[in-house]
């Protein structure tokens, strides 16, 4: 697999951009952000790569930082986002920008990313929770450690019939609620009345 590219932006048009490397020129497809970037520097340009392999083709998508491509892998880890609507995603927002929209539930930001539906919008914001690879989110919620895989509240939960998604969600509220630490049967009252809309 091709992690980077050392080389120059010889042309690019829309998200489309050619690398060359030694004489050989590499398709990289790009946010417009970052190949405007790279054509204005004088010297060779770093592109942060991830390839992505189908049975009729590769393709590689060029990142000017790996906090970016690791953004775009989060991003793949949605389910129904593919290359090039994760790619769309970090047309539209800053990792930080979509981080925000993501901790604040902020629907309509992420509804105005091209091809995101309201539905689309509601996954994101759900499935990227606590994910994106962003150390400090300003006006963000303050990040939590991650939990341990045993988390007791979590089994709990689960013996209750809530799905995953339910769970992830109850879980990380009472933790940005400073109950973290709380006795088990305290976090396990208030993830339910999160769960139930109270």
């Amino acid at each position: 697999m091709i992690g980077r590219l050392v080389g120059t932006l010889v042309d690019f048009d829309g998200n489309r951009g050619i690398v060359d490397v030694h004489g050989v020129g590499w398709e990289v497809f790009a946010t417009s952000r970052a190949l405007a970037a790279w054509s204005a520097e004088a010297g060779p340009v770093t592109v942060h790569v991830s390839t992505q392999v189908r049975e009729d083709a590769i393709t590689l998508y060029g990142f000017p930082t790996p906090v970016e491509r690791q953004a775009f892998t989060v991003l793949l880890g949605v389910s129904g986002v593919g290359p090039k609507l994760a790619l769309a995603c970090l047309e539209a927002l800053s990792v930080d920008a979509l981080a925000r929209a993501a901790e604040s539930d902020d629907v309509v930001a992420l509804g105005r990313i091209s091809g995101v539906g309201k539905k689309t919008a509601q996954r994101l914001a759900l499935e990227l929770k606590g994910k994106l690879p962003v150390v400090f989110v300003p006006g963000a919620p303050a990040r939590v450690p991650a939990r341990p895989a045993h988390d007791p509240l979590a089994l709990a939960l689960a013996q209750l019939d809530y799905g995953r998604a339910e769970i992830d969600r109850a879980i990380g509220v009472v933790e940005q609620r400073g109950l973290g630490g709380a006795a088990l049967d305290e976090r396990l009252r208030a993830a339910i009345q999160i769960l139930s809309g109270r």
